[in-house]
C-alpha cells in the first residue's frame, strides 16, 4: 500500500501537466521551451566541464594565491561555464579536500555571483524580434557531425547541440508567452509597494529553486518583460529573488555534503547571496533610480532588456563591494559558528560490557560535493585512506588486548605485556563490523563513483588507493582470527605456549610502532628505504627465530601437536599483518606519490596522531 502511494504525487502531477496542455496549446510549447532551455543548460555545462578536463580544477588551484587572482577565476569561470552553481560547488569540493583555504573560496564565490550577470546580458542581447530558431538548425547539425570523432570532438559538439537547444527553447518561451497575451500580463493585477516587490522575490526564488537555474528564472523574466506582460520593477525584483534561489543548490550540496571547510564555504555563500539580496531590496527604488540614470548615456533608455540586465550587474557588483572588505572578519566568523571538529587522539574508545550500542563509523571525508572534481575526490580519498589507517591500527591493537596509547609509546610496557587480558577488552570482530566495515564499503562506492580522466597516472593512483584499503582490512581481518587464541592462552597459566604468545604480542606491537613511525617520518627517500628493508629484516629474523624455538620446544616436549599448530597458524597471521601494513606504507610511497601532492599536506596513508 506504502509503494501505491510513493508514486501517487507524481502522478497526479503528470496528469495534470497533461491535462493543461490539452486545454492551452500555448502553455505546452512555454513548457517545451523551458525543458529545452534547461536541457541546453545542462548540455553546455557538462560539455564545457567534459572539454576543459582537469585544466579547470588546476587553473582553480593555483587561481587561489591572491584575493584578486581567485576573484578573476570566479569572473571568468562563470562566463565560460555560464553557470555560477557549478562553479560554486568545484569550489566547495576544493575547499572540502583542503586543495584552497576558506579564504580563497570566498573571493571565488564573490566573483562566480558578478560572472552569473553575464548569462542576463547575453539572453537580453539575444533580442526579443530576433530569430534564434534560424541559427539552432545548423548548430544542431554541426553539433551531431562534430561529435562522431574522438571524446574532444565530443565534447565540442555537445557545446553546438547545448546553444542550439538554448535558442530552440528561448523561441518556443517567447511563442508561449505570446499565445498567452493579456492570460500572463501581470501588470494589471499586481499588488503595489514593498508587499508586491517582496511577492516577486519570493516568485523569483522559488522558480529558481525549481527551476534549478537562475538563467532560466530570468530568460522567462525577459520574455515577459520584452511582451509587455511584466514591469522592469517587477523584473528587478524577480531578478532578486533568482540571485537567492541559486545559493539554495549550493547550500544543500555544501551543507549535506562536505565536511565542516565545505559547510562553511556554503554558508558564506547563502550570507553573501541573503545580504546583498536583502540590501538591493532594500535599495529597490534607489538602484532603478540609478539604472534609469545610467541607461541614457549608455544608449539603453529604449531597451528594457538591457535596464534589467544592467540592474543585476549593479547590485551584484555591489554586493562584491560589501563584502570584499571584511573577508578576514568572514573567515573567523564561519569558523566560529561552524568550528573544525577536534581530532581525537584515539578513535575507538574503549566500552564497559553492555554498553548502549554505538552506531557504525562511516567516512569522514567524503562527500557528493567532491565528486564534482577528480583531484579533490582524490585528494579526500587519500584523507579518508588515512581515517581507515589509524582505525586499522587501533582495531588491531585491541586485538592485542592492549590500550591504543601503547602504539605511541616509545618502550614496551614488559609488565602490560605479560598481563592477563581481563573482561573489558573489546570484541576485534565487532570493532571491525562497526569501524572497520562502513569506511571500506564508503570508499569502495566512492571511488566508483569517480568519474576520473583515463590516462594511466589516475589510473594508477586509484588502483594504489583501492589497494590500500584492501590490505588496510586484510591487516585487520588477520587480527580477528589471531585475537582468539591470543587471548585463550594469555588467560591461561604460565607455560611455554603462554611465553611464546607473549613473544607473538610483544613483536607484533614493535611493528605496529614501526609501522606507525615511517608513516610519520619525514626524511630523503634513500633513508626512508632503508628503513622500510630494516622493517622487512626484522619480521624475516623473528619469523625465523620463532620458528626455530617453536620446533626446540616440540622437541623437548614443551608444546604438544596442538599447541604448535596453532603457534605456526598465528606466526602466520602476524606475519601477514606486518606485510599487509607494510605493503600499504609502499603504496602511498610509491605509485600515488605524485598524485599525493594534490593534497594541502603530504601526509602517509598510516597515521596516529
Amino acid at each position: 500500500m506504502n509503494r501505491r502511494f510513493k508514486f501517487l504525487p507524481a502522478f497526479l502531477i503528470s496528469f495534470g501537466l497533461v491535462y493543461s496542455f490539452w486545454l492551452s496549446p500555448g502553455w505546452l510549447r512555454l513548457c517545451a521551451g523551458l525543458a529545452l532551455f534547461l536541457f541546453g543548460m545542462q548540455c553546455l555545462e557538462e560539455g564545457l566541464k567534459q572539454l576543459a578536463g582537469g585544466r579547470l580544477e588546476a587553473l582553480l588551484g593555483r587561481s587561489t594565491a591572491t584575493p584578486l587572482k581567485g576573484f578573476l577565476f570566479g569572473v571568468t569561470g562563470t562566463f565560460l561555464l555560464q553557470s555560477s552553481t557549478l562553479v560554486s560547488l568545484l569550489t566547495v569540493a576544493f575547499v572540502s579536500s583542503g586543495l584552497i583555504s576558506l579564504a580563497g573560496g570566498l573571493t571565488v564565490v564573490f566573483g562566480s555571483n558578478l560572472g552569473s550577470t553575464s548569462g542576463i546580458w547575453l539572453l537580453a542581447l539575444a533580442g526579443h524580434d530576433f530569430d534564434l530558431a534560424s541559427l539552432a538548425s545548423p548548430l544542431l547539425v554541426f553539433g551531431v557531425l562534430v561529435g562522431f570523432n574522438g571524446p574532444k570532438s565530443r565534447a565540442t559538439g555537445r557545446i553546438l547541440l547545448a546553444v542550439g537547444f538554448l535558442f530552440l527553447g528561448i523561441e518556443q518561451i517567447k511563442d508561449g508567452f505570446s499565445s498567452f497575451g493579456s492570460a500572463l500580463d501581470v501588470t494589471r493585477h499586481s499588488l503595489d509597494g514593498l508587499a508586491g516587490q517582496l511577492l516577486f522575490v519570493l516568485f523569483g526564488m522559488l522558480l529558481t529553486v525549481v527551476l534549478q537555474s537562475s538563467h532560466a528564472t530570468l530568460m522567462l523574466a525577459l520574455t515577459a518583460l520584452a511582451g509587455a506582460q511584466l514591469e522592469l520593477g517587477q523584473g528587478m525584483a524577480i531578478a532578486i529573488g533568482a540571485h537567492l534561489g541559486s545559493s539554495v543548490t549550493t547550500a544543500f550540496a555544501g551543507l549535506l555534503g562536505s565536511n565542516r571547510a565545505g559547510q562553511q564555504l556554503a554558508l558564506a555563500h547563502v550570507l553573501f547571496n541573503g545580504v546583498t539580496a536583502l540590501v538591493a531590496l532594500a535599495l529597490l527604488t534607489p538602484l532603478a533610480a540609478l539604472v534609469q540614470w545610467l541607461a541614457t548615456p549608455l544608449g539603453l533608455a529604449d531597451n528594457r532588456l538591457l535596464q534589467l540586465a544592467l540592474f543585476h550587474s549593479l547590485f551584484n557588483a555591489f554586493g562584491v563591494l560589501l563584502f570584499w572588505p571584511w573577508q578576514a572578519q568572514l573567515v573567523r566568523l564561519l569558523e566560529r559558528w561552524l568550528p573544525a571538529r577536534r581530532e581525537p587522539q584515539v578513535l575507538i574508545a574503549a566500552q564497559e560490557p553492555g554498553a548502549a550500542e554505538v552506531p557504525r563509523t562511516r567516512a569522514r571525508y567524503l562527500g557528493d560535493s567532491l565528486l564534482e572534481s577528480a583531484d579533490a575526490a582524490a585528494s579526500a580519498v587519500l584523507q579518508e585512506l588515512q581515517h581507515l589507517g589509524r582505525l586499522s591500527l587501533e582495531v588491531i591493537c585491541h586485538a592485542l588486548y592492549l590500550p591504543v596509547e601503547q602504539l605511541a609509546s616509545d618502550r614496551a610496557d614488559e609488565a602490560l605485556l605479560r598481563a592477563r587480558p581481563d573482561g573489558h577488552h573489546l570484541d576485534a570482530e565487532a570493532l571491525y563490523q562497526r569501524h572497520i566495515k562502513g569506511v571500506y564499503g564508503d570508499l569502495l562506492s566512492f571511488m566508483g563513483r569517480v568519474d576520473a580522466p583515463r590516462d594511466d597516472a589516475r589510473q594508477q593512483f586509484w588502483i594504489a588507493c583501492q589497494l590500500a584499503a584492501l590490505q588496510l582490512v586484510d591487516a585487520v581481518k588477520d587480527a580477528k582470527h589471531l585475537q582468539k587464541n591470543l587471548g585463550h592462552y594469555l588467560r591461561g597459566e604460565d607455560s611455554p605456549v603462554r611465553e611464546a604468545y607473549v613473544d607473538l604480542r610483544r613483536h607484533l606491537l614493535a611493528m605496529l610502532r614501526e609501522v606507525r613511525e615511517l608513516g610519520r617520518l619525514e626524511v630523503p627517500d634513500e633513508a626512508w628505504h632503508e628503513r622500510l628493508q630494516l622493517l622487512d629484516e626484522r619480521a624475516a629474523d623473528f619469523d625465523a627465530q620463532f620458528r626455530a624455538r617453536l620446533f626446540a620446544a616440540a622437541r623437548r616436549r614443551e608444546l604438544d601437536g596442538l599447541q604448535t599448530g596453532s603457534l605456526m597458524n598465528d606466526l602466520g597471521y602476524v606475519s601477514r599483518i606486518v606485510q599487509s601494513l607494510r605493503n600499504v606504507l609502499q603504496l602511498g610511497d610509491g605509485q600515488s606519490r605524485a598524485l599525493r601532492r594534490l593534497a594541502v599536506e603530504d601526509e602517509p596513508l598510516i597515521q596516529l596522531k
